[in-house]
């Protein structure tokens, strides 16, 4: 057998070696046959939330499980190949094992990753948060750009993405958008994303053409299970009602249907005016909110977990994450982990994985990924 199909098998085996350890595999298998047993029980749809959350964690662990055994059978089937090929001098079918194995080693990669996605909320939906920095039209068209780049990624990936808010710029952009994706693991992937993104390109609204720096900051925070019980009291509330704004015609309220809550004690505002209805849009901003306070006692968690380990980085919100320049050359930069490419207008089109992956990984890792 060649020496690069044993090399590149050897690394399949130890990357397979690793997501098996992830897994946990031996309480992976004996929780899915709990989780299999409860499913057979008719009680468990006499409390819907409950069997709905039991429902999504067996799912997703006979997928991981299911994952795993297909990509064990896959290495054995073209390792098999390979060796057939050999002996009877078949070079296509030996071309044709390496084609396998790479497109394996790809596969294995990515399920290394999503095995990673083992925090409390990491299977989550998620909310995401978009606002502009000062800098007026500029920062609020940026702002815009970054929401059209996170909807075309949530959609590049089959995830739904609803609208929750929206309050435009004055001439162009948004001052701030609220959206909410809905698909598996989607806090996971996007809780990096949280902070402050920087654009420098040649201003489209300066009449000069000069070069114009401008900051945007994203917040990415989970949507809970209602089960989670997260206390909140009515004299720690400040609830205001507007009328909904937007691009105009049929989507523009007539009455103050809109709402905006305000966490008195921690300073939290979230705004809703997604639906006509006020009775609504409150029960959703209230949802949030409850979110959003869950969201900031996980953070807690994980900056004293990461104090302790000695491991703390200055990274969060508040803090620039990412740099995007379009003049005077190309190049969107991670300034965590150092990834970097000259495809701009690929990043800004929703291609952003490379971003996300190495944000992950080195979260987990404790270093960051070479570009």
């Amino acid at each position: 057998m060649r020496a690069e199909i044993e090399a590149l098998a050897g690394e399949i085996r130890s990357s397979l070696a690793l997501l098996r350890r992830h897994l946990d595999w031996d309480n992976a298998l004996r929780r899915l046959d709990e989780l299999n047993t409860l499913a057979e029980d008719p009680q468990l749809w006499e409390k819907p939330e409950k069997a709905q959350k039991t429902m999504r964690e067996r799912t997703h662990l006979a997928n991981a499980i299911e994952a795993y055994r297909v990509m064990e059978g896959e290495l054995d089937d073209a390792l098999t190949l390979a060796e057939l090929g050999e002996a009877e001098g078949d070079t296509n079918s030996v071309d044709e094992a390496q084609a396998q194995l790479t497109a394996l080693q790809i596969e294995v990669a990515k399920r290394e990753l999503e095995s990673l996605l083992s925090g409390e909320a990491d299977q989550n939906d998620c909310y995401l948060e978009v606002h502009a920095g000062a800098g007026g039209t500029e920062a609020q068209d940026w702002a815009e750009m970054l929401l059209r780049m996170y909807t075309r990624w949530a959609e590049q990936h089959g995830y739904k993405v609803e609208w929750l808010e929206e309050s435009p710029g004055e001439e162009a952009g948004l001052k701030s958008a609220t959206i909410e994706v809905k698909g598996p693991n989607a806090y996971g992937w996007l809780k990096s994303e949280s902070g402050v993104h920087r654009l420098v390109r040649i201003s489209p609204y300066d009449s000069n053409a000069r070069r114009h720096t401008s900051f945007s900051s994203v917040w990415v925070y989970p949507v809970i299970d209602d089960n989670i019980e997260i206390e909140v009291l009515d004299k720690d509330l400040k609830v205001d009602t507007f009328r909904a704004s937007g691009a105009g015609g049929q989507h523009i309220n007539k009455t103050d249907s809109a709402v905006r809550i305000t966490h008195v004690p921690t300073g939290i505002v979230v705004a809703c005016q997604a639906d006509r209805s006020q009775h609504r849009n409150r029960a959703m901003a209230m949802q949030m909110l409850k979110a959003r306070l869950y969201e900031a006692e996980l953070k807690k968690r994980e900056e004293a977990a990461a104090a302790q380990e000695a491991q703390k980085s200055d990274i969060g919100w508040g803090h620039q994450i990412r740099s995007y320049v379009l003049q005077p050359y190309q190049m969107v930069k991670d300034l965590r982990t150092e990834v970097e490419t000259s495809d701009t207008q690929g990043v800004l089109d929703g291609d952003i994985d490379r971003f996300l992956s190495a944000s992950l990984a080195a979260k987990v890792h404790g270093g960051a990924p070479t570009a």
